[in-house]
């Protein structure tokens, strides 16, 4: 049995050899997939809901990878996911989706596998513009040198025998096996493509994307008259081979699904994804602005966000009188680059643009509804208004994070950067569809915080992800540190990326992470407030300095002789949730804000409407009070620990004792001699933006009127996992 509902101690080796048997003997591949239908269907009679979304990840990535499967099998799976529709998120989500793209791959065997690898090989095609790349940010500071180093062989190997002309020959022949099935000869399909030069290859592979991306997206499109289309392409492609051998010993073969491309980029890399070296209609400033997207360094506010002006000499006096008489010209159709140079006058009338026109492409940035199409160019009297086509996200960056969480507060603060400057002027937003991606890895840090709590609280909300990828996180150091092999570069199946790829293909329900402003006050009254965000963590602690008093005591040693740790401190605290206010004074010595759970009782105890709610909005704060205990042998002190909830809090030392505050668990993020902390839920760039707009003109209202109560409030930073949040 390679049912998970036998043996669910090891569903992620399950799953890999189960995928590698699809690959050393493709002709089984039906069988595979029929018994996993069968365990589909017997974990929905049995209710066991656990189950379902594990076995249709795997179901679908073979489905995928098989050389041909019958439209019954594959009307089987689509029935099974237009039931999901009736269950709660995320079962209807990810049914819905499966279910579109099995529709499509019913009509057009092979379309999946087709898209698949032009977009992750970026290979050119019209009928399907779409790309991707993955992007793999790894923090040398943080990770070892042997596993920076195994990453860099890894990539590098997995991108062996993939070359354009490669994947192409994949495309057709796959296109061929998932059409015709075991009518296709795939040795003389192989021979015939390796004898062709590169232009006729470029040539069939038009020919055959094009047949099947116009049978996917036609209505009236029948499986025969897709079957019919390619088998003119199949013979005319065999025809150049003298001697073809068909119905000779024919069987399904393997087309190998390759690896996605993937690299380890600077921020300029994302820039040149989008836009090829070709284009220069953008300022050079873009990629400027870009290279410090970087997950290693602190971003901060750059001058280059700053348009470039111009200055151009005018003799046009303004008046529409004044312009010569022009001859009509006929109408021709032009293009957009063209039709964009033009300058127009519009009767002399100045028109202002609107506020919402300004924020259309922010809200797709931040997902928020009601966005409208960009505004249309002003034209001359007299030519017919031509539809601007609308921006489309035809580029997918996939960035992947190998770390702690150490690197996520960081990709936060990236992240947050990124959208402050796409509010000022946006240019990722509508061409660049980010998704987020992490992978743990343990480096072997001596101490006992928990430098892994993302992890830990996303393989609990989704139990697939703990089974694939949170295992990988002490499996990534053991291997890196295995001796190489002299051919190594040679392994076409190796698990960490084979494992890293099913990730990004499969995982795309997200879970989102409120993201937390603080502002930090310093001692020195002529030193600027610091802004900056975190995701995971804030630790205050008193620093360690000489006072008039005397030298500083560590805390243990201070509680063992029954005096106070930094005495004289005190912290007054500002609680705020929604209507009610809390303040207190505490003599404390240290203070602890998580934004992660612990656990699912903290998590079901906590703000959250849900145990494990998409959206994390509430600190659980930890303080270390000293308190005075008064007994037989006299005064002594002694270490409590308070706990409360809250969403916003303001930290104060009453005494203007300083402290220190570490971000993240960073020691890199630490702010020294600070003497007060606020901190609140972050807020979305646009949201703000909008808001002050909308200000302006309401003066004496506080609350969200117009396009602002539809947009999103809160920064949330997406990560990705198979099932999201399994309610």
């Amino acid at each position: 049995s390679i049912s998970p509902c036998g043996d669910i101690d090891s569903p992620r080796m399950l799953r890999w050899t189960l995928h590698k048997k699809i690959d050393q003997n493709p002709s089984n591949s039906s069988v595979l997939v029929q018994i996993l239908v069968k365990e589909l269907e017997r974990a929905e009679r049995g209710d066991f809901r656990h189950y379902i979304i594990p076995l249709l990840h795997t179901l679908m990535y073979t489905l995928i990878k098989a050389p041909c499967i019958s439209d019954e099998l594959c009307g089987r799976v689509y029935d099974f996911c237009k039931k999901l529709l009736t269950l709660p998120k995320p079962f209807c989500t990810i049914g819905l989706d499966y279910a579109i793209r099995l529709k499509m791959e019913r009509t057009a065997p092979g379309t999946l596998y087709q898209r698949m690898v032009i977009s992750e090989q970026s290979l050119k095609s019209d009928p399907y513009p779409y790309q991707e790349k993955i992007f793999i940010f790894a923090d040398p500071e943080l990770l070892s040198e042997a596993i920076c180093n195994a990453l860099v062989t890894d990539t590098k190997a997995a991108q062996v025998s993939q070359s354009p002309r490669a994947c192409m020959c994949y495309v057709i022949i796959h296109a061929m096996q998932a059409a015709l099935g075991e009518s296709c000869d795939v040795s003389g399909l192989k021979a015939s493509l390796q004898d062709m030069p590169m232009s006729d290859v470029e040539h069939w592979f038009r020919q055959v994307v094009m047949a099947v991306e116009c049978a996917g997206n036609e209505a009236s499109a029948d499986r025969s008259q897709h079957a019919a289309r390619l088998e003119k392409i199949y013979c005319a492609v065999l025809s150049s081979l003298q001697a073809a051998r068909a119905g000779l010993g024919l069987s399904l073969a393997l087309v190998v699904l390759p690896s996605p491309s993937s690299l380890l980029p600077t921020g300029k890399e994302l820039v040149l994804f989008i836009r090829p070296l070709s284009q220069s209609c953008e300022p050079d400033c873009l990629s400027q602005d870009l290279d410090n997207f970087e997950i290693q360094d602190i971003i901060s506010d750059c001058e280059c966000c700053k348009q470039t002006r111009f200055s151009v000499l005018s003799t046009d006096s303004g008046i529409e009188r004044d312009l010569p008489t022009a001859v009509e010209e006929p109408f021709t159709p032009c293009s957009a680059e063209t039709e964009q140079s033009r300058l127009h006058r519009k009767g002399g009338i100045k028109k202002k643009p609107s506020p919402l026109e300004n924020v259309t492409f922010l809200q797709a940035g931040c997902n928020g509804p009601g966005a409208k199409p960009p505004v249309k160019l002003q034209r001359r009297p007299g030519i017919p208004p031509v539809p601007a086509a609308p921006l489309q996200r035809l580029h997918t960056a996939r960035i992947v994070l190998l770390g702690d969480d150490r690197i996520l507060g960081r990709l936060a603060q990236a992240y947050h950067s990124l959208r402050k400057r796409e509010t000022r002027r946006v240019f990722l937003t509508p061409r660049l569809n980010l998704q987020f991606y992490y992978i743990p890895v343990d480096h072997g840090a001596t101490g006992q915080e928990d430098l892994c709590e993302v992890a830990g609280y996303l393989g609990r909300a989704d139990p697939w992800y703990e089974s694939n990828i949170n295992t990988l996180c002490h499996m990534i150091p053991k291997l890196a540190a295995m001796p190489s092999s002299p051919s190594k570069h040679l392994v076409t199946d190796l698990f960490i990326t084979d494992v890293i790829a099913y990730y990004v293909r499969m995982g795309i329900q997200p879970v989102c992470f409120q993201v937390y402003a603080v502002k930090i006050f310093f001692n020195d009254p002529a030193q600027e407030p610091a802004e900056d965000v975190f995701l995971t963590e804030l630790r205050t602690q008193v620093q360690e300095s000489i006072s008039h008093r005397g030298a500083c005591v560590p805390p243990s040693r201070a509680l063992q002789q029954g005096l106070p740790p930094w005495a004289g401190t005190f912290l007054q605290v500002v609680v705020s949730n929604r209507a009610k206010e809390l303040a207190m004074s505490l003599r404390a010595t240290g203070l602890v804000m998580k934004a992660i759970p612990a656990d699912e009782s903290e998590a079901s105890s906590s703000c959250c409407s849900l145990p494990l709610s998409p959206y994390l909005v509430c600190l659980n704060v930890n303080i270390t009070e000293i308190v005075r205990i008064n007994n037989l042998s006299g005064r002594s002190f002694s270490a409590v620990a308070n706990k409360l909830k809250t969403r916003n809090i303001k930290i104060r030392s009453t005494e203007q004792r300083p402290f220190m505050v570490c971000l993240d668990k960073d020691s890199r993020r630490a702010y020294r001699n600070v003497i007060s902390v606020e901190v609140s839920p972050c807020l979305e760039p646009s949201y703000c933006l909008q808001k002050t707009r909308t200000m302006k003109f309401n003066l004496q209202k506080t609350e969200d009127v117009g396009l602002v109560k539809y947009m999103p409030r809160s920064l949330l930073l997406p990560i990705n996992t198979f099932a999201g949040v399994i309610q």
